[in-house]
């Protein structure tokens, strides 16, 4: 096997791992995700499974940095080339709560569970989670910002209203996912329009 050959079927292994370990880690946790399930469940070998990342911790990592791109893809991906403002902010709602009511990951939102899970348990998971939530926090503080010079005010502080549309989207999905309400989702999308300034707009 020529050596692009060799790194391509690395590049297709490592995908394949870290897809299969996103989807245990949704239904387990990321603690809760055991090498020797994941190695089980994928005919390969403990060492053939960590060998491509180097550690099971780097492993994890890598499933909580693929979660996130899945998230953005659906959420703000779609945002591309549409200027910051009102629109570009309900449609990051409507795309948010469409990623909850039909979530990717079987055990929901992947980041919400991941908080609850690690916001207490120090290390570098929850240090990489910490970002992660503290980035997505800023960006949609600066969207909810950007909206608010097009809309008429007074208005609440930027960072305040992401707390809340951030507190809102982790009630959907517990709505959603635990209590399987078929009402939640339209229901957080009015809700989150209103926190964000934009009740009657579509």
């Amino acid at each position: 096997m020529s050596p692009r050959h060799s790194a391509a079927e690395a590049a297709r292994t490592r995908e394949r791992i870290v897809r299969a370990a996103v989807l245990d880690a949704s239904l387990l946790g990321l603690e809760g995700l055991t090498v020797g399930a994941l190695a089980q469940r994928l005919g390969m070998s403990k060492a053939g499974l960590v060998g491509p990342f180097g550690s099971r911790e780097r492993l994890l990592m890598a499933a909580l940095d693929q979660a996130c791109e899945i998230f953005r893809a659906a959420v703000t991906g779609p945002l591309e080339g549409l200027p910051p403002g009102p629109e570009r902010l309900g449609r990051l709602i409507d795309g948010w709560v469409e990623y909850l009511a039909d979530c990717p990951f079987p055990g929901g939102c992947f980041i919400t569970a991941a908080t609850s899970e690690l916001d207490g348990r120090p290390g570098p998971l929850r240090d990489r989670l910490r970002e992660i939530v503290a980035s997505n926090r800023g960006a949609l503080a600066a969207e909810v910002a950007a909206a608010q010079t097009a809309l008429p005010g007074p208005h609440r502080p930027a960072a305040e209203v992401a707390s809340t549309l951030m507190g809102l989207s982790m009630a959907a999905n517990q709505e959603i996912q635990l209590l399987d309400d078929p009402s939640a989702a339209a229901r957080a999308r009015d809700a989150m329009r209103h926190a964000a300034g934009l009740l009657g707009s579509s």
